[in-house]
């Protein structure tokens, strides 16, 4: 990742609702979420959240696909570790001092609002 992705990246989950559809698609894992799924369970409107999942694809922190009449979104989590580790790739004055884990998508958490 460079710095242009990062601020890309960071300026997409500066903003609260996008942060907590980000969230949520990171707690749904690669199942992903429908649009109706997202906007129900975090009190959204439909042209609202269009908006802010647009935003995030964007920032090529989610992707979506197509099953049957569906659109499926999903956060990318290769995205979201770039992000991470570009962040913390110089800490401890230019050394290695911690082991970023990496996440993975199989968490077997259900989605949530904030804690």
């Amino acid at each position: 990742m460079d710095e242009k992705q990062a601020v890309r990246a960071l300026a997409a989950l500066g903003q609260s609702v996008r942060l907590k559809v980000f969230r949520a698609l990171v707690v749904a894992g690669e199942s992903g979420l429908t649009p109706g799924t997202i906007s129900d369970a975090l009190g959204i409107p439909a042209a609202t959240l269009s908006f802010h999942l647009k935003e995030l694809a964007g920032a090529g922190l989610v992707r979506q696909e197509r099953a049957s009449r569906h659109r499926i979104y999903r956060a990318d989590y290769e995205a979201m570790n770039a992000l991470l580790l570009y962040l913390t790739d110089h800490c401890c004055e230019g050394t290695v001092c911690i082991d970023v884990p990496v996440v993975t998508c199989d968490t077997g958490r259900t989605m949530v609002e904030d804690d």
